[in-house]
Order: structure tokens, then C-alpha cells, then sequence
């Protein structure tokens, strides 16, 4: 290894942010150290397994293959006209004729409509909503679903007066009461659900509600059941089908599960059926086995049939928040639906006699706003919910969230973090990590939890890990009756639980804020153009930032939508309440000082210029973030964007650095705590270097909730700072409040920022329940920047702001900070503003979503950190690696297509979406063009090279110099530069293997007595050649273009790593790929000693665990 270089000099503001020269090995530095080594054994050729993958490479190269370039832009473009659509509403009046005539007491009866459009009216939503004519659904309609024999039946009942024989006739099905009016009202139910989705599909409404009764979701196709006759929810998605639609959502929120709903889609992939629902192991209605977590489809539907079992009472919001965002949202980011239906059953709410959960009518909006963030199509459809109340209350404020009216504020529980109120319960971390076992071999998204092994051994690795035990426990009785009871079948509340239930609702929509619509708010001033680099016209941190956002806005008609707010400078109290007196007149002074003097002042600080009008320029950037802070919390608008400049997040209390002059976020933030009185505000910060400077403002500070997501690149990213890594998590009354979500990888995106946001940022911020959201809007991750090298698309950050608007009643306050492709943040901060005014985003459907696996690795750091801190990060226990559930056992109703599997498809997709990503690799290797800069070069080791292309100008490098009195190539490119001719000769390639495979977890450490000596033979064959060890049991055997004796040992034992003792390489036979990560660095220095008698040198980075 080489000396690391020495330390470089302060650096201008010219030099962009540079990242400085580094010890820390990278992992294409041990690509280069892994064909080093490889190359030392002179005279050795590549084996023939190698030699096939890589002829398939070449004759990949060869083939003609259509590429579809997409504009980066396109997206942003076409969201350009796209504004929020009308929301659609239904009902019927007629609906509260169906009851029981002979059972007054009966749950399902009149008053749950009655009281839901009564609580509408009383909020004034409906005069807000298209409200839709409500039609009968045709015969032809229902039998699409339903068995004709069904439909016969319940005609015969029509306007029939006979008590005795409705009641009889209800006997033969499972709760299930029969009116006169009964089969008229359940086709207009289903038919008026069909009008609202149908007008969603066609884009005539954007999103609506459909309050309808009787309910459906239980209706099979063949009979009746659970008070519902047809299903409306099922009906109405088959007709989307049939109307082109390819994914369907369905989110089944009722206490019960729609077993009926889940039975019609079962095997069908186009919908994903997502239920929720009280189970208690099969004792609680409708008692079946098929309600619970391991029935996930069969056929080419495996996978795309999601329960999640309720096995106690009890459940809270933060439950039902925790299943949105470690199971619901993941998955439904991934299937990108293009519609959302939901079975709105209110049964789990607060006081219901059935479901006995705990539910908060405000939790349902929140449910509803985040599912929008998803889809914006979304159409709600009224199923159970049996007290009227909370159901009332439940249903009004999701239609408003339907609406994109400002989300319900909860009371301010005791201060999180630790608060016990928001935290979720064990059992429902065990349905959830139960779901996500189930279905993490079917989707790309359930990858965080670490895995164990089952097995007889134990796994060193496997010791100090906290696991989950995946189990199915049954104790229902799916026997059907002859008859059912009809009378006095269902729970009853006494008075006086029925009042403290009331009493608790009140107390609720007494504290429960819910906001009227405001304005949205904008605030930019020409004052912050004069600020500019006199001395450098090129610099990236120029007038024509906000300029272009200004005129980005104008383009898409955004500005006459939005209400402008007067701009003015921070006062001198406000700067001070963060920044030092010392740093404030520092700036008043330049305005002062000549142009010479201020050049030569920039290099008392890091990344800096000035300008004489700097402070000016700066003073209404901060005063900008304040005037927007006061009218958001203040209640004059919902919310705001800020186009300003000078940035100011790098800015601490006493200098400025980064660009950034005074702390802009952090002024309106603190601003917010002491000067108006707030307890809890969450300052996100997105941009791609971390706010080193808001976080020092903040360290202390329970007020003001830090969260960082940027680049680190393990503190060799500016600004170079271990304080920017996951470890930091405040100090004092302040510790826990500050999270950093650092990536140690150039070239994040969408799927990694949406991680972050599902696993870390949401489950965080609504357990801290702020009163204001302040963004550190900072565009320099996204795609085309020049100096963060991420590729977020604009849509994506309108994405993250519409998941923030659900929080503090919508209060969101963005402020610009970096982004310098003026383009790419012109178009990221119009997506964001649209997002503010509650227009759908647009975005593009990449069937093949793959979280980076050092992505994951970071979020899953910060989570094993903050866990500590944050109750709703309890979720990364150890999950079984082998298959420890046996197939589902048959279930009534339940019909099993046993076609061939989808997991099976997706997998081998995996497999070849891996394999495909190192063919191109190696098509697309280009070793003539050496990126000087180490910015647009698209690889991890750019300060590498930056910090060899430095060395060299100023001295010799030391370990050049010794790399060339050796004849050794010091860098990748060199050595395949004077090695052109082996590739060109067929005798040398690159593989790129894969930095991770699940197989690993299986390894054990190798026993100090076993020695991986060359020329052993093979266990099955005398050849000695060309032999592999396998990882596993260490028996010695040859390869697969040899006697394939190897192979045949993976196929009986089921052992997947072997290394080769020719080039030290591994491959899994499982994943069919070659694979390089740091536990294989003792297996591969065993074989390194024995050939070369020396250690290899190590290649991994230097916080790696090693198996002991």
C-alpha cells in the first residue's frame, strides 16, 4: 500500500468543493490490488470459466441492441400542465333503507352513512368534490365477479315483505341480513363505485370517494357474507383491467380481512392486494387460515397478495404507521401503481365495539396523503366502521386528505424521542418482520433486516444478533355451519363505555387542528443577484440559479398561483440569534473593502468568495427563510418555497464556508423556536454535501430535529468531516435529535433517496410530530450536477416534498441551498413547488428497482444508531436466511392455481439482472479518456485520481516513483494501458464482481489448522490444475470446464462459495457470478499464503469486520 498523500493547502472557491485527497482504500483500488495480484502469477492463464463469460460479453457487444435514451428532463416537462384534478364524491340517500327489520341493535344499519355525510357537510367537503350521479351496476357488470346463481337469489328478494323468509334466507350465509330494498341498493353501491373509478381511470377526476353501503369486501363469488352482497372494491378494479389499466394497488384497511377481494385476485399479478386486519392466530372473524401472512398468491400472482395480521387489540397509530413505511410504501414505490382503490373500513378506529384498535380518525388521513404521494390517482370506497363517531370523523378527514387540504395536526405528546405513545408494539413488529420474510424473495425493497441460520451450526456471525422467529400459529376452526345466527350475534359497548368513548372522541376533534386552505407561498428578490464572482465569471455558485428558478416557475404557469411574499434583510437580532457579533460585522465590512482585498480574503476561509454587496445579498436570503417561517407558522400560508442565495447551510456561528455566508435554515429555524414560540421543528437537509454548519448550530438543541442525507464517501466528501457521518446524534438535551444518512457512494438516486425516506426519514418524523418543516433544499444530488455525481430526478424531489407536506398540518418551508447544473435545479425546484401546491408528480415506471447495497448498508448504520433514540426504528432484527415456513395448507375459499411460480421469475430476473450489469461493465470499459477532474469519470475513485493528478504537479510522488523503479502500472487504467495487448489477444479481462450476495452469511471462520496449499487434487479426480475450495466444508474439487466436480458438490451439498486456487477469485454458484467482499479476505489470504508466501495486501475498508 501506498504512503497516503500529504496534506493539501486551504482551498479557493474556485476549486468547487474539491474533495481532498484520502488514505481510505476505495473499492476499485481493490479491483486494481485484486488484478495486481492476479498478474503476479506470471505465466498463469485465465481459466476456461472466465474465458466463457467473457467471450459471452463480446458476442452481447456484437448484437444489435435498441437503446432508449431518456431525456432526464422528460418527466418535469410533461408534469408541466398537469395540476390537480378534481376530486370526485358519490352517495346514495336511498342507502339507509337497507337494515335488519328484526334486530334494531344491529352494527351494519342506517346511521353509519347518515353520520359520515353529516360530518362531511359539516366540514364542507362535498360542495368541494364533483359530486357524481350514483347509477345501478349492470348484471353484466356484477357477473364478471359474481355467479349469476347470486344475483338470481337476491332478486327473488326484491321488494319482498316476507320477515320470516329474509330472515331464513340470512341464516344460510355468514352474517348477512336481507331488506326488501337490499339488492337495488347493493348493485347501486357497486355500480356508483364502477362510475367513480371509471371517471379516475379516464382522467375526468384525479382522485374520490365513494360512500357507499351495504359493504363488499367480504362478498365471494359465489355467496354472500359479512354483510356484503357484491363486491364493490373487487368489481370496480376488474373493470379498470378491462379499461387498459396494468397495476392495480388495493390497500384493504378494515378491521376484518377481505377474504373475498384477496380470493379473486389471488393469482393474478396485475393487482397487489394489500390487507391490514385484526386475526388474533384465525380466533377473530372471518377465522380463516387464509388471512394470514405466508398466503402471498400462487401462480403467477405469488407474491403480490399482502396480510398483515392484527394478533392483538389495541393497535395505535404508530402500528399503522409503521406497516405504511416498512411494508406498504416500499413495495407500492416499487410496483408503481397506476391506480390505488381502498376498502376504507373505520372498524379499527377509536371506540369501535368490533375492531377494539385505537385508531385516530386523523391517522387515516395521514394513511391517505402518503398513499397519494404514490399514486395520485386514488379512489376511496366505504366498507365496515360501527361506531358512528370515529367513523364519521375518520371518513370525513380522509375524503380531505383526497381534497389535499392540510393534513390534521396531532397533539404534541410528551417530547420525543422516547416518547411511549408513538411507539409500536412488539406484536406488530412481529406481523411486519413475519410479512417481510414472507415477501422479500418476491420484492427488491425488503432487503434491510440481517439474516441468521436455522441450521444445526452455529454461524460466528450469528451470535451477536437479535433474531426474529418466524412461526405460523392457527387457532381457528374454519368449519362452516349449516345455519348462522341472525340476532344477537356481535359485541356490545354498556353506557358507560360507550360514553368515555365519546368523551375521548370529543377531546380528540377538540385538539386535533384542522386547518382551512391557505395559500402557497413564494418569496424571491433581485437584491440576491448581486452577489457574484468578480473574479472567477465561471463559478457555479452564480446569479443564474435563482434566475432560471424564477423563470422555470414563470414557464410552468406556477407563479400566478402562487402568493408572493414581500422580501426583506434578517435584522441584526435575528442573524445574531445564530451567528457571533465577530461574524456579522465581518460581513458589514466588505461592503467596504476594495475588490483586491476581498479576493485575497477568500483564502482565510474554505470555498468561499465576496462580493461588496455580499452581506446585502445574504441579509435577504436569511430574511427571505424568516418571512416565510412567520407566515407558515403564523397561519397566513400553507406553505412556501424561497429562492435565495447566498446558501447558507455550510455557515456555522463564526464563519462562512461552502459557498455560504450566513446559515439561511438555520436563522428561520431558531427563529421559529424562540421568537414564536414552536417546540418542534424538523429541518431536513437534502443536499448533497452535508450541512456541517446547521448541524453545529443544532447539536444541542431538542427543538430543532436535524436530518441530514448526503454524500460522504466516508469523510473524504466535502466537507470532509466525520461530523457528517451516522455516529453523530447530538450532544446534551439535544442528543438523539441530529441524523445523518450518509452515502459512501457516488451516483444515489431515486430508489436510494426513497429509501431513506421510508426507513429513516418518515418512521423519525412522525414519531417527533413537528410543528413546522423546514427543507434545506439543496438540487446538487440531482441528475446532471457537477459536483455532487448523483443521479436524483427532479420528480423525485417533488416526491419527497409531497411526503413532507403530510406532516405538521402541511407546514413545509423549502429553502434553496445548493444545486449548480442550473438546469437540473431549475427543473427540481419547480417539482417541488408543484408538489407545495398539491399537483401530481409524475414518474417513471424502472421495473427493476435495486437499492445500492452500500446504500443499504448506510441506512441500515443510521437505523442500528438511532434505534437507541427512535422507537419506530425497532425493526432490524435477524430474519431466517433458509425457508423455515411450510406452504400454505389449504384454506376455504381459497383457490390455489399451482402454475408456475412468479418468485421463480423474479429470482432468476435477479440473477440475470446482476449478471447483465457485469457484461455491460465490461462492454462499456473505456480505458483511452482519463477524467482529470475525477467529476464527470463516473467512478468511486475520483479523489484518487484527483489527489495523483495534484501530486504531480507539485512533487514526485513517493509511491509513483517507487511503482515505476518496480515496473509496476500504478493505476488500473496504467496496467491495462500496458497489458492492451493480452486483451486484444483474448489472454487477459476484467470481471466486475458482486459486492455482495446473501451466501455470505452462511460462512464460517476458517479453523486454523485447514491450509488451501496449491496442487491438492481434486476429491472426485486426480487433476490438480484447475481446482476450487469450497467455503463451506473445504474439500478440494475441479472445475466446471474440467471435470465440473465442483459444481456437481454445489448441486448435492448445496454449497454455494468456492475460491479458486489458480486466481484466487470466488464464485457462487447460486447467484452464478463472482463475488469480492471483505469476509472473503481471510479465505483469500489463506490461498495467498500458501502460493505466494507473503499476505495479500488488504483491499477493504478499514471499519470492515473481519470473521474472527
Amino acid at each position: 500500500m501506498s504512503d497516503p498523500p500529504s496534506a493539501q493547502t486551504r482551498r479557493s472557491a474556485g476549486d468547487l468543493k474539491k474533495t481532498p485527497p484520502s488514505s481510505v482504500v476505495t473499492r476499485n483500488g481493490a479491483r486494481k490490488a485484486k488484478i495486481q495480484t492476479r498478474a503476479m502469477s506470471a505465466g498463469v492463464k485465465p481459466s476456461a470459466s472466465v474465458l466463457a463469460a467473457k467471450k459471452k460479453a463480446q458476442q452481447k457487444k456484437k448484437q444489435a441492441v435498441d437503446t432508449i435514451l431518456r431525456d432526464p428532463y422528460q418527466i418535469a416537462m410533461e408534469s408541466k400542465l398537469k395540476i390537480k384534478g378534481p376530486t370526485g364524491f358519490v352517495t346514495e340517500p336511498r342507502m339507509a333503507e337497507h337494515r335488519c327489520l328484526w334486530d334494531d341493535k344491529y352494527p351494519e344499519c342506517p346511521e353509519r352513512l347518515i353520520s359520515v355525510i353529516d360530518r362531511c357537510k359539516e366540514l364542507n367537503l362535498i360542495e368541494q368534490c364533483k359530486v357524481l350521479t350514483p347509477r345501478a351496476a349492470t348484471r353484466e357488470e356484477i357477473e364478471t365477479l359474481h355467479s349469476p346463481a347470486v344475483i338470481d337469489m337476491l332478486e327473488t328478494t326484491h321488494q319482498n315483505n316476507d320477515v320470516a323468509y329474509l330472515e331464513d334466507l340470512s341464516s344460510k350465509y355468514d352474517a348477512i341480513y336481507i331488506h326488501p330494498s337490499t339488492h337495488e341498493l347493493a348493485l347501486i353501491a357497486a355500480g356508483s363505485t364502477l362510475e367513480l373509478v371509471s371517471r379516475v381511470v379516464s382522467g375526468e377526476l384525479q382522485n374520490g370517494a365513494a360512500f357507499v353501503r351495504p359493504p363488499g369486501h367480504h362478498a365471494m363469488r359465489a355467496e354472500p357474507c359479512g354483510y356484503c352482497f357484491y363486491n364493490n372494491v373487487a368489481l370496480a378494479a376488474r373493470h379498470a383491467l378491462q379499461q387498459g389499466v396494468e397495476r392495480i394497488l388495493i390497500i384493504d384497511w378494515d378491521v376484518h380481512h377481505g377474504q373475498a377481494t384477496q380470493q379473486m385476485f389471488y393469482d393474478d399479478p396485475r393487482v397487489v392486494y394489500f390487507s391490514i386486519h385484526r386475526y388474533e392466530h384465525g380466533s377473530f372473524w372471518p377465522n380463516l387460515r387464509q388471512s394470514d401472512f405466508h398466503y402471498t398468491g400462487s401462480g403467477a400472482g405469488e407474491g403480490y397478495n399482502f396480510n398483515v395480521p392484527l394478533n392483538c387489540t389495541g393497535m395505535k397509530d404508530a402500528d399503522y404507521l409503521a406497516i405504511w413505511h416498512q411494508l406498504l410504501l416500499p413495495m407500492a414505490l416499487e410496483f408503481s401503481p397506476q391506480l390505488v382503490i381502498i376498502s376504507a373500513g373505520y372498524d379499527s378506529a377509536l371506540g369501535d365495539e368490533k375492531g377494539e384498535m385505537e385508531v385516530t380518525p386523523a391517522c387515516y388521513a395521514w394513511l391517505t396523503q402518503q398513499v397519494s404521494c404514490v399514486c395520485a390517482r386514488v379512489c376511496v370506497v366505504l366498507e365496515g366502521g360501527y361506531c358512528p363517531a370515529s367513523l364519521a370523523e375518520g371518513a370525513a378527514l380522509t375524503l380531505r386528505a383526497l381534497l389535499a387540504l392540510p393534513a390534521p395536526v396531532a397533539p404534541l405528546a410528551p417530547l420525543a424521542p422516547l416518547s411511549p405513545a408513538a411507539a409500536p408494539c412488539d406484536q406488530i413488529r412481529e406481523s411486519i418482520l413475519n410479512c417481510i420474510y414472507a415477501h422479500k424473495k418476491h420484492w427488491r425493497c425488503f432487503n434491510y433486516q440481517p439474516t441468521y441460520s436455522t441450521g444445526p451450526t452455529l454461524n460466528v456471525f450469528d451470535v451477536q444478533k437479535i433474531k426474529h422467529t418466524v412461526r405460523v400459529r392457527w387457532e381457528g376452526d374454519e368449519t362452516r355451519p349449516e345455519r348462522f345466527a341472525t340476532r344477537d350475534c356481535y359485541p356490545l359497548q354498556d353506557d358507560r363505555t360507550k360514553r368515555e368513548i365519546q368523551e375521548r372522541l370529543n377531546h380528540l376533534r377538540l385538539v386535533t387542528e384542522l386547518s382551512p386552505l391557505k395559500p402557497v407561498c413564494y418569496i424571491y428578490d433581485q437584491a440576491m443577484l448581486k452577489h457574484k464572482n468578480i473574479c472567477e465569471p465561471g463559478h457555479v455558485e452564480c446569479p443564474e440559479r435563482i434566475m432560471r428558478i424564477h423563470e422555470r416557475l414563470r414557464d410552468f404557469g406556477l407563479l400566478e398561483r402562487l402568493h408572493r411574499l414581500e422580501a426583506r434583510p434578517a435584522t441584526d437580532e435575528e442573524i445574531l440569534a445564530v451567528h457571533t457579533r465577530k461574524h456579522l460585522d465581518r460581513l458589514k465590512e466588505l461592503s467596504r473593502t476594495k475588490l483586491r482585498d476581498l479576493n485575497s480574503q477568500k483564502d482565510a476561509y474554505d470555498s468561499v468568495y465576496f462580493h461588496p454587496d455580499t452581506f446585502e445579498s445574504a441579509s435577504v436570503a436569511s430574511g427571505c427563510v424568516v418571512q416565510m417561517v412567520e407566515a407558515a407558522a403564523g397561519g397566513r400560508a400553507a406553505r412556501g418555497a424561497c429562492a435565495v442565495r447566498p446558501p447558507g447551510h455550510h455557515a456555522d456561528a463564526d464563519s462562512p464556508s461552502g459557498f455560504c455566508v450566513l446559515n439561511n435554515a438555520a436563522v428561520g429555524a431558531v427563529h421559529a423556536v424562540r421568537a414564536l414560540g414552536l417546540r418542534r421543528v424538523l429541518l431536513l437537509d437534502w443536499d448533497v454535501h452535508h450541512g456541517n454548519g446547521t448541524q453545529s448550530l443544532t447539536y444541542a438543541e431538542p427543538e430543532i430535529l436535524y436530518i441530514s442525507i448526503h454524500r460522504y464517501d466516508n469523510g473524504t466528501f466535502f466537507p470532509n468531516s466525520k461530523d457528517a457521518d451516522y455516529m453523530a446524534v447530538g450532544e446534551g438535551r439535544g442528543e438523539g435529535f441530529n441524523v445523518n444518512i450518509p452515502w459512501n457512494k457516488r451516483g444515489m438516486g431515486d430508489v436510494e433517496y426513497m429509501a431513506a425516506f421510508t426507513q429513516v426519514v418518515l418512521p423519525i418524523a412522525y414519531e417527533y410530530n413537528p410543528e413546522l418543516v423546514i427543507v434545506s433544499a439543496g438540487f446538487d444530488a440531482c441528475v446532471g450536477d457537477p459536483l455532487g455525481g448523483c443521479k436524483v430526478t427532479p420528480e423525485c424531489f417533488g416526491r419527497m416534498t409531497q411526503f413532507l407536506t403530510g406532516l405538521a398540518g402541511g407546514r413545509v418551508v423549502l429553502c434553496l441551498e445548493g444545486g449548480y447544473n442550473v438546469t437540473s435545479t431549475a427543473y427540481a425546484m419547480a417539482m417541488c413547488t408543484k408538489a407545495l401546491l398539491g399537483d401530481p408528480i409524475l414518474h417513471h415506471y424502472d421495473p427493476k428497482p435495486v437499492c445500492h447495497w452500500s446504500a443499504v448498508e448506510s441506512i441500515n448504520n443510521v437505523i442500528r444508531v438511532q434505534k437507541k433514540y427512535w422507537k419506530s426504528l425497532k425493526f432490524q432484527l435477524a430474519l431466517p436466511i433458509e425457508d423455515v415456513i411450510e406452504k400454505p395448507v389449504p384454506s376455504r375459499g381459497l383457490i390455489v392455481n399451482e402454475e408456475a411460480s412468479s418468485s421463480n421469475l423474479i429470482n432468476k430476473n435477479q440473477i440475470e439482472h446482476s449478471i447483465s450489469s457485469v457484461e455491460n461493465s465490461m462492454t462499456n470499459l473505456n480505458i483511452e479518456n482519463k477524467c482529470p477532474d475525477g467529476i464527470h469519470c463516473g467512478t468511486d475513485d475520483e479523489d484518487e485520481m484527483e489527489s495523483k493528478s495534484n501530486s504531480s504537479k507539485s512533487n514526485e510522488n513517493k509511491t509513483e516513483s517507487t511503482s515505476n523503479e518496480n515496473n509496476t502500472p500504478a493505476t488500473l487504467v496504467d496496467f491495462l494501458a500496458e497489458n492492451m495487448q493480452a486483451i486484444v489477444d483474448e489472454e487477459m479481462f476484467a470481471v466486475v464482481p458482486l459486492q455482495w450476495c446473501p451466501h455470505l452469511e452462511s460462512l464460517y471462520a476458517i479453523p486454523a489448522d485447514v491450509k488451501f496449499e496449491q496442487g491438492v487434487k481434486c476429491v472426485s479426480c486426480d487433476h490438480t490444475d484447475e481446482n476450487w475450495v469450497c467455503l463451506h466444508c473445504y474439500i478440494t474439487a475441479c472445475g466446471r470446464h474440467v471435470g465440473g466436480h465442483m459444481q456437481a458438490h454445489y448441486r448435492s451439498a448445496q454449497h454455494a462459495l468456492a475460491l479458486s486456487l489458480r486466481d484466487l477469485s470466488v464464485w457462487c454458484s447460486a447467484c452464478d457470478a463472482y463475488v469480492d467482499n471483505a469476509l472473503l479476505y481471510d479465505a483469500k489470504n489463506n490461498a495467498h499464503r500458501c502460493k505466494f508466501q507473503e499476505d495479500m495486501p488488504w483491499c477493504y475498508p478499514t471499519d470492515t469486520i473481519h470473521m474472527q
